[in-house]
């Protein structure tokens, strides 16, 4: 079954904010964060299954920019610092 690319570059995104047991590999300080999709990679196979052994369910996988005080409150740097980290499509959600 194909996979849809559901957001596009330019797009804002809201990263879930949730806390499941397992293997999970979107970092616990960009949950509940928006950034804005930079760019789109593709379609893999969900790290989060393969790593038991388990299909891995196909998900389309984005690179999303955060600005750093978004992320860190007390962030003294820069306005214009931003942070990209790459995420599975089955973590973001529209804000």
């Amino acid at each position: 079954m194909p996979v849809t690319q559901r957001f596009r570059e330019g797009d804002l995104v809201r990263v879930r904010e949730d806390y499941p047991i397992g293997h999970f590999r979107t970092p616990v300080y960009i949950r509940g964060k928006t950034g804005r999709v930079t760019r789109g990679f593709g379609a893999y196979g969900n790290p989060e299954t393969l790593a038991f052994g388990l299909p891995g369910e196909k998900k389309y996988v984005y690179e999303v920019s955060f600005q750093q005080a978004e992320i860190w409150p007390a962030y003294k740097g820069s306005p214009r610092d931003t942070l990209a980290i790459d995420l599975m499509d089955n973590w973001l959600e529209k804000p």
